[in-house]
């Protein structure tokens, strides 16, 4: 059963885990996610299953939009609760500085992911190093945060929304707030409202054809050289500049990249439409 549609995951459960709970619910055997989401966090993940799961690359999922809870003065090595070692007691903040903040909080920014996190240390999970009390440096990374807004201030709690690109660290953005503030801080609450277009709809069942962030192209011979995998080449399609392409049959979807050769690759190919 090929089927893309986003789930709710709640808190407390890691992305495998309720990946498989989802299967069982359907009966599938074959299924993925998108943009895993930790045990702490809650919210959005886009699920596919059957062929669909190989779609997740090309969909449209380039921004990401949070509701995320801030306790300012606590320090927690996994900038969440999870592990909170100190609390220190500060006093209010004014709501002019909430606003210089709130400005703040746009554009290109470049920090350090947070040590509990997947990235990949030398073959290792960031997250197994730093639970084994191992010493490691993480790259630094950019991120574009695209729209950031304060809705709720209850000291010591601030409640945010932020629209980050992919791959945003949104633990690692709580810091930095804090850290704007000149204490520590991090999250008491974190949920994924959407990831681009995806929103959650009670799993409502979604077409690819309407989530697929490529151009779609014309394929000028016979249809069949792509169905049955033949050679294909750049003089037979309608766009031939450099790029990835879709190519919408009845009932299948293909991914093809154009580029200075003759000859057309297939990325994807015969994907069944339902």
């Amino acid at each position: 059963m090929n089927r893309l549609f986003v789930a709710y995951k709640p808190t407390g459960v890691s992305s495998n885990r309720f990946l498989g709970s989802i299967k069982r619910k359907y009966g599938v055997k074959k299924a993925g996610f998108s943009g895993t989401l930790d045990p702490f966090a809650k919210g959005a993940l886009i699920v596919a299953f059957g062929q669909y799961t190989k779609l997740f690359r090309f969909l449209k999922k380039k921004k990401k939009s949070y509701r995320a809870t801030l306790w300012l003065g606590a320090t927690s090595p996994t900038l969440d609760i999870e592990k909170v070692e100190k609390v220190v007691e500060i006093m209010p903040f004014a709501d002019y500085s909430l606003k210089i903040i709130e400005d703040s909080m746009k554009g290109e920014i470049e920090y350090l992911p947070p040590k509990y996190c997947a990235k990949k240390v030398d073959g290792k999970r960031a997250y197994a190093l730093a639970r084994d009390n191992k010493e490691f440096e993480l790259n630094a990374i950019t991120s574009t945060i695209h729209d950031f807004k304060i809705l709720h201030y209850m000291h010591p709690f601030l409640t945010f929304e932020i629209t980050i690109s992919e791959g945003g660290y949104i633990r690692s953005m709580g810091q930095i707030i804090a850290n704007k503030f000149g204490f520590d801080g991090c999250l008491s609450s974190l949920e994924r409202l959407s990831e681009g277009d995806f929103v959650y709809e009670d799993e409502k069942e979604l077409n690819p054809l309407d989530y697929i962030d490529i151009e779609e192209n014309e394929y000028l011979g016979d249809i069949e050289d792509i169905r049955l995998g033949r050679k294909i080449y750049k003089n037979s399609f309608k766009k031939q500049e450099n790029g990835l392409y879709k190519i919408v049959q009845e009932d299948e979807v293909s991914v093809v990249e154009v580029t200075k050769e003759e000859r057309v690759e297939y990325i994807l190919n015969g994907i069944k439409l339902c």
